[in-house]
């Protein structure tokens, strides 16, 4: 069986209003612009607000992705929405999304992965379009880390926030496609960053709430390393699959989880900065949104061209990781 050519047709993005700076942060907990910069590369993030959920940001970036590709909700074919907050435990946010959308009769699920979300998604997208099976899928990462923060925490409060990306993907007919996608995991990490109590292990009760376990955990350190060492390896196998060399690469977009992991794959890989998509100073760490958001600046931004050969790479907990390079 021949299998049809994948592009991204329409991008959208949406960044909650309400900015939250380094200098915020120091009345709040024991820290510094100087200790987070230094140690992070971010300045501020932007947090939802209180009644804001993972599907009205959904919804923002899903709209402007649409009208990008010159899709109606209703030529849809399935609907996938990326995130570790999502608005409740079930029914899925996708099937929220779809409602609110006006979507009818399309699949709609969500997919778990952390921060490799939103390139867990465009594979899965790119399959279900590629063997023919569906025409049309919106891909949505939305992620509001700020309700799983705890802002007690500085090792952690400082780093995230929250946003929402979103891709059209559909049949190409000309040279833009996506040219070859990686995943991988490894469960041997899932202690590494974790929210520990809510699901079916350890249950909501009044002792998880007291104990602070319904918010993220993370050791930073450990993360760090094996951090760089997948997404090298992620560019490396993508590139491969592709038959690219790390030379060919015109556009690299990067999960911005911390500008030290950044420097240090791009540094490894051989890649020019000025290829480098940076968003992390004013936007922190969005998880799965992150490549999501930063695709859709750079392609609004014009810092992407027809032909270009643009590579898409994150990494994120249970541990997952995942790199696709694309021909726009």
């Amino acid at each position: 069986m021949s299998l049809r050519k994948v592009k991204i047709a329409g991008t959208g993005s949406y960044i909650p209003q309400r900015v939250l700076t380094n200098a915020d942060l120091e009345k709040m907990v024991a820290t510094s612009d100087e200790w987070i910069s230094s140690r992070t590369g971010i300045k501020e993030r932007r947090i939802a607000d209180e009644n804001e959920a993972a599907s009205d940001l959904a919804y923002h970036a899903a709209r402007r992705a649409l009208r990008d590709a010159h899709v109606k909700p209703e030529d849809l074919d399935m609907i996938i929405v990326a995130t570790i907050t999502p608005d409740m435990i079930f029914p899925a946010t996708a099937c929220i999304l779809q409602e609110r959308l006006g979507a009818r009769k399309v699949a709609a699920f969500d997919l778990e992965a952390a921060c490799s979300g939103f390139l867990y998604g465009l594979t899965v997208g790119n399959q279900f379009i590629a063997t023919g099976m569906y025409d049309t899928i919106l891909v949505v990462a939305s992620e509001t880390l700020s309700k799983i923060v705890d802002w007690q925490d500085r090792n952690t409060c400082v780093l995230f926030a929250d946003g929402a990306g979103a891709a059209v993907i559909g049949p190409s007919s000309d040279s833009s496609r996506i040219i070859s996608t990686y995943l991988g995991a490894d469960g041997g990490g899932a202690d590494l960053v974790k929210v520990p109590a809510g699901g079916s292990r350890l249950p909501t009760s009044l002792q998880t709430v007291q104990n602070r376990q319904h918010y993220m955990k993370m050791k930073g350190n450990e993360l760090f390393k094996t951090a760089v060492r997948a997404m090298i390896r992620a560019i490396y196998a993508s590139l491969e699959e592709g038959n690219l060399k790390s030379s060919d690469v015109d556009y690299f977009i990067p999960h911005q989880a911390n500008m030290r992991i950044i420097d240090a794959v791009v540094k490894k890989v051989g890649l020019s900065q000025d290829k480098v998509h940076i968003n992390l100073e004013q936007c922190g760490n969005m998880s799965a949104a992150s490549v999501a958001v930063g695709l859709d600046e750079a392609v609004r931004g014009g810092k992407i061209k027809k032909g270009d050969k643009v590579l898409l790479t994150c990494f994120g907990g249970g541990v997952t990781w995942a790199s696709i390079v694309i021909e726009w």
